[in-house]
């Protein structure tokens, strides 16, 4: 039986009437295949669309660490923008869009790659498509160059310290030192695995190795850069995924606040926003994590020229600064984890800060807060898609929001 392909859902799968999904299509495709309730399997491109293209990447169809390499890159394009486009308009919004900022190929520089110890050694890599098979990928078009030297050190920590029962998760990020690697879902540490990790790190040349978030070596700082600022993030703290989309958020963000002189960075993370914002405005930091805090604290003791600095510990799910606590800032930056911010941005509302610049990893969510924004007497003065995920249905947006 054959299927056309409507349009792509969420995921990046192609989705015919029934709802039939079928992973690898485009709109407007024709394609048959086995129907395994409602997923279509083996499939066959009958009719091609214009904009399908052949994948750069030779494991592109076993890896599930892309969904979207069959398309174009202005299809892709065009396909993020309207996903936040059908988001806002679900609560009735029109945006002005810039343009999108997709980062080049091999440019992540950070990844979680799964390892697993094997009867003839180890093997690491991506999850395959819709399964928990480990898929090895040694010519990876996503990573860049440097951080596919974590593959090996993923299957060596497997190989050396693993059973053969379950797989280690590996988070490798590229610093100023090295790889800094952290590794999670292990055994419990003893004297004899620190030892082990410890001469992993050495022979790999690691710049710091923790298991479950705990330090076991360091041997270059794995220091990361924002501004003009050198942080030490704790094991495994969250970074952008490239340069180029961090490049692009900080703009937008820094353009959306410009006038401010005294800013609030709300879930700030280690710093991304706060420490080149503080070159022209005093900024409160604030961080449900200590540890980023205290990261972020030091970076910006150590370094000079910048304007004050403070930073707070506190759960803005069940906390929200309020606004007695926000009335002495003219501008706040808020970049909230995928379930968005509802109750911090009532309090924003309420408090009238001139200017927020909102950076969002979840178009849905963020259309709701946006509706909240506006409803609360604010503009949406512009929009822009960052695409930091290239290939991937995942999408990532920066805002700016004045009031009226």
């Amino acid at each position: 039986m054959s299927y056309r392909i409507d349009r792509l859902g969420h995921q990046g799968d192609g989705i015919a009437a029934g709802p039939v999904f079928a992973p690898m299509t485009l709109p407007g495709e024709v394609v048959s295949g086995t129907l395994n309730g409602q997923r279509l399997a083996d499939i066959r491109i009958d009719e091609p669309s214009a904009r399908r293209v052949s994948p750069p990447c030779r494991h592109f169809k076993a890896c599930g660490g892309c969904q979207l390499q069959h398309a174009d890159d202005a299809f892709v394009a065009t396909w993020k923008e309207d996903v936040v486009r059908t988001a806002l308009a679900a609560h009735g919004i029109e945006a002005p869009f810039r343009p999108i900022a997709t980062s080049p190929p091999q440019a992540r520089r950070r990844a979680t790659l799964s390892a697993r110890r094997t009867k003839k050694g180890a093997m690491a890599g991506f999850h395959g498509r819709a399964s928990d098979v480990i898929v090895e990928i040694p010519e990876c078009r996503l990573l860049h160059p440097d951080l596919m030297r974590a593959i090996p050190v993923a299957a060596a920590l497997a190989r050396e310290t693993a059973s053969r029962k379950g797989a280690l998760d590996v988070a490798a990020c590229l610093s100023g030192g090295g790889l800094d690697v952290n590794v999670t879902g292990g055994r419990a540490l003893d004297g004899p695995l620190r030892i082990t990790l410890a001469g992993l790190a050495e022979a790999h040349d690691l710049a710091r190795l923790a298991w479950e978030g705990e330090v076991i070596a360091t041997r270059n700082s794995p220091v990361q850069r924002f501004g003009n600022t050198q942080i030490v993030p704790p094991p495994g703290a969250f970074l952008q995924a490239t340069a180029e989309g961090e490049a692009a958020l900080l703009a937008d963000v820094m353009a959306a606040v410009t006038d401010a002189a005294r800013i609030v960075d709300l879930f700030a993370g280690c710093g991304t926003f706060t420490l080149p914002l503080s070159a022209r405005a005093q900024v409160h930091a604030v961080e449900g994590e200590a540890a980023m805090i205290e990261a972020l604290d030091i970076g910006w003791r150590k370094a000079a020229g910048l304007k004050q600095v403070t930073g707070e510990v506190r759960d803005l799910f069940r906390r929200p600064l309020l606004p007695d606590e926000l009335k002495r800032f003219d501008g706040a930056v808020i970049d909230p984890p995928r379930a968005g911010a509802e109750a911090q941005v009532a309090q924003l509302i309420a408090a009238a800060i001139p200017r927020i610049a909102y950076v969002s990893c979840n178009p849905v969510t963020f259309a709701r807060d946006a509706a909240a924004l506006i409803s609360g007497g604010y503009t949406l003065s512009g929009l822009r898609v960052v695409d930091q995920f290239r290939w991937s249905s995942h999408v990532e947006l920066v805002a700016d929001f004045a009031r009226m």
